[in-house]
């Protein structure tokens, strides 16, 4: 998962808590808040009515017959009630808050109740004064209601806004991966420029990326002009050595053993020095010491090469289908694009079975040229496919060859932007298949 839906989802799911707390929570913090302001209008109700009571109405009250009547006051609604009624207790002026339900003509309701014990002539009396919470239960539903709902929309609005500020706050990271990394085969096509950002944090892994595909392209050139020069070296005594075994073939005096011993020298020195000539290839491609300025057809380069190899296909009875007639051409390197086109079928060749056969075939796939060569070999294993194109691997040992080939292949493609793959299974054959350019064009 991207970071960017990383952080998204973790600031979704702190929101998504914080909205749980207070669903649970806001009840409690609005029953507190509404009880303080009934408490404290219940309290001036009872001041008020203690300061308004008069001897008059407290003998009117205690002169009834029956003890247990009460005054009592409504309002028309029954939102709120007064009870005034004599006690046995000894009164203490105390007050105390409770919730009782009370049914108030025929009608019940929860009533915060105010119960207050105070001594006026001599005698006890209890005052009630209640108010009722049915309003306030319906208030506090439809405020955590309406809270919540405004929660999850705050929640929808910022998740949004954090979206597009992390969408924004990461573009310059996904400019390095795109600009600098992803699309970047060689250091000489590393791009240096800084890549323009607020955050400190990216401006230091840009400059860090720099530094070190600095160093990587010094010693990747060092390497390769190490391996040029080598080469070179190399070349200059095995020449010498070659003329030296040449002339002593031209001496009578010379047994047939020592001439046989002679003869495999030279091969072993032509052998070495067709590996020096390939690895010299490969570094002069990666150097890139060839031009691309000529015109080659892909067609016309098939037919040569199968030419060239008659003797081979007729020799092992292969049966050759070549399916491309078509004018493709494209600008590049004609020499570089015959020794990859050479390669992959000697390949076809060398690894096919006696008597089996090779497809080369051609379309057009969008703006693609896409040419496969096929065989009926022995096929590769998938372990076996991811290391072809490494430098001096060989699938099949018993076959001659040093192991250059498609590695030569691969420096050729990446030097023309070309893609190659390879398509394979054990027993079943292999196709190489080469995608040129899309840049290229269908010569009219």
């Amino acid at each position: 998962m991207k970071i960017k839906h990383q952080l998204a989802v973790f600031n979704l799911l702190t929101r998504l808590v914080i909205i749980a707390l207070l669903w649970f929570s806001l009840p409690v913090l609005v029953q507190k808040v509404v009880y303080y302001h009934i408490d404290k209008g219940i309290l001036e109700k009872k001041q008020k009515f203690i300061d308004h009571l008069d001897n008059e109405e407290i003998n009117a009250f205690l002169n009834r017959n029956d003890s247990t009547e009460t005054y009592a006051s409504f309002s028309t609604l029954h939102n709120e009630f007064v009870q005034l009624y004599r006690s046995q207790k000894v009164a203490k002026n105390k007050s105390q808050f409770v919730n009782e339900r009370r049914i108030i003509e025929d009608e019940e309701n929860d009533y915060r109740v105010l119960y207050y014990n105070f001594n006026y002539g001599g005698s006890n009396y209890v005052l009630e004064i209640g108010n009722s919470l049915a309003e306030i239960n319906d208030l506090t539903f439809s405020i955590r209601l309406f809270t919540t709902g405004l929660l999850f929309f705050i929640i929808l609005i910022t998740l949004l806004a954090d979206t597009f500020f992390i969408e924004y706050l990461l573009k310059p990271f996904y400019k390095i991966i795109n600009i600098k990394i992803r699309h970047i085969n060689d250091p000489n096509g590393f791009d240096y420029t800084p890549i323009k950002t607020h955050s400190t944090d990216f401006n230091e892994l840009d400059t860090a990326l720099n530094q070190m595909m600095f160093r990587i392209n010094d010693l990747f050139q060092k390497e390769k002009q190490f391996i040029g020069n080598v080469s070179h070296e190399l070349l200059t005594p095995i020449s010498l050595l070659k003329n030296r075994f040449e002339n002593l073939l031209q001496n009578e005096s010379i047994d047939d053993e020592g001439i046989d011993k002679i003869v495999s020298s030279l091969r072993t020195l032509d052998l070495l020095k067709k590996v020096i000539n390939n690895l010299l290839l490969i570094s002069k491609i990666d150097n890139n010491q060839f031009a691309i300025n000529e015109r080659v057809s892909v067609a016309a380069t098939i037919a040569e090469i199968l030419e060239d190899y008659e003797d081979r296909i007729e020799e092992k009875e292969l049966t050759i289908s070549n399916e491309v007639h078509d004018g493709f051409t494209f600008t590049g390197n004609h020499t570089l694009i015959r020794i990859m086109i050479n390669n992959l079928i000697l390949n076809a060749i060398k690894y096919n079975v006696p008597k089996g056969s090779v497809t080369i075939k051609a379309a057009f796939l969008d703006d693609i040229y896409q040419l496969s060569i096929s065989d009926t070999g022995k096929g590769m294993t998938e372990a076996q496919q991811a290391k072809i194109f490494e430098r001096f691997t060989r699938i099949n040992i018993e076959q001659e060859g040093q192991g250059l080939g498609l590695a030569i292949v691969e420096s050729i493609a990446k030097f023309h932007h070309i893609d190659v793959k390879v398509k394979s299974e054990v027993d079943s054959g292999t196709t190489f298949i080469v995608d040129f350019p899309s840049d290229f064009k269908k010569k009219s």
